[in-house]
């Protein structure tokens, strides 16, 4: 799959601009025939994190109302410090434990997932609760999210050669100076970042191309660093990203991020907690909540997300779009999907049912904008990316959305 690049308006500029050049994915490795066609003009995750702003004028006013220090800006306040192992502990490749049972929508959940040494936040946090099997359902988003995508069906956005990969450091890892186009709405550095060695989606650090997001988990402090659009300089040893947020792994992630800030993602979310790892899936179940993406979303969020941003241009928004449709048709960051429990799965590959019965326990979040039901994991060699493109013949239409929170924008 091909991704265009499109264009938001942001608060931060003085106006729009498309660049109108075709960026490619590393999206090479999946059989698109049960999707969408290989080299057709998708945008997957291209969406900067920053503001958007409503296509009919109405303008956002760019100033986050919380404009003080993010809360986290040091050593996390819990003692309970994991043991730095030095080597992340599952950096090997698991076994796989065999063929997962569809349970339905509702398993009850399981263990928090850890990463490094670390948890991946709390039992409670929205990443890792499995959504009730009595949970209320809007019918009136269900509906309209289908409808208004221009993608009907799902899609994974990873496999054996792309994704998104992090990076697990020791506490000792060296923290590298790092600027930012919005450093107003970033957590100042250093980060410990690696330097040339860095896993980056979408190349090397020197020379990358997409989101070049960086994800970093430093052991024993248990803090996840993560930077959208980044570049490494190995003269200076200096990183320079558009935006970067850094957020405390024991602690609930709703709150980290002041409402308004973006992160390195456009919903003002943490990306890591949201990608499907390899080493679950071989491991035989997912235990959390899956990032995803739509093709329009409109001025306004919903709890777990804390920020906005409207993609205009080329695979955005419809051009010309009023602000009342926009916002009457299209979905807020942070809304939240389940796979309906009377769909069977029964018959996936292995490593698609695992990832399906996630979709069915804890759900979807939308996270960013790009193209319509793509979701995001890591790049791994133990993927099968033919069981992995069993998922591309789920419709859309077999989602249903939960009930959101109160929009705010």
């Amino acid at each position: 799959m091909r991704r265009s690049s499109f264009v938001l308006c942001f608060v931060f500029a003085t106006g729009c601009s498309d660049s109108g050049g075709t960026v490619t994915d590393e999206d090479t490795g999946l059989d698109d025939t049960a999707g969408d066609a290989l080299g057709d003009s998708t945008t997957t995750d291209t969406g900067s994190p920053t503001d958007g702003t409503p296509l009919d004028g109405t303008t956002d006013t760019g100033t986050p109302t919380d404009t003080g220090t993010p809360t986290d800006t040091g050593t996390p306040t819990d003692t309970g410090t994991p043991t730095d192992t030095g080597t992340p502990t599952d950096t090997g490749t698991p076994t796989d434990t065999g063929t997962p049972t569809d349970t339905g929508a509702d398993t009850g959940g399981g263990p928090v997932p850890t990463l490094g040494g670390c948890p991946v936040f709390t039992a409670s946090d929205a990443w890792n609760t499995p959504i009730p099997t009595g949970a209320s359902i809007d019918a009136t988003w269900t509906t309209k999210l289908y409808a208004n995508a221009t993608k009907k069906a799902l899609h994974p956005d990873f496999g054996t050669a792309f994704g998104i990969p992090f990076n697990v450091v020791p506490s000792t890892q060296t923290k590298l100076t790092i600027g930012f186009d919005y450093a107003s709405e970033s957590d100042p550095g250093p980060y410990p970042f690696p330097g040339a060695s860095a896993k980056i989606e979408g190349g090397t650090p020197a020379s990358c191309s997409g989101d070049c997001h960086v994800l970093t988990v430093q052991q024993t402090t248990c803090l996840l660093y993560e930077g959208w659009n980044c570049h490494y300089t190995a003269g200076t040893s200096t990183w320079h990203c558009g935006s970067g947020a850094k957020f405390d792994l024991t602690k609930n992630s709703y709150g980290q991020r002041p409402i308004k800030w973006t992160s390195a993602d456009a919903a003002g979310l943490a990306i890591l907690p949201g990608l499907v790892r390899y080493a679950e899936v071989a491991a035989g179940v997912v235990n959390h909540a899956i990032r995803f993406t739509m093709h329009c979303t409109q001025d306004g969020f919903v709890v777990p997300a804390s920020h906005q941003a409207v993609p205009t241009g080329g695979s955005g928004c419809p051009a010309g779009i009023s602000t009342t449709t926009l916002r009457a048709e299209y979905p807020p960051m942070g809304l939240r999907v389940r796979l309906k429990a009377s769909y069977a799965i029964s018959t996936l590959p292995t490593q698609a049912r695992i990832v399906a019965q996630a979709m069915k326990t804890y759900g979807m979040i939308l996270a960013d904008n790009g193209s319509d039901y793509y979701f995001q994991g890591d790049q791994d060699p133990g993927w099968n990316d033919t069981q992995l493109n069993a998922l591309k013949g789920i419709p859309g239409d077999a989602f249903e959305v939960v009930t959101p929170g109160t929009i705010t924008r």
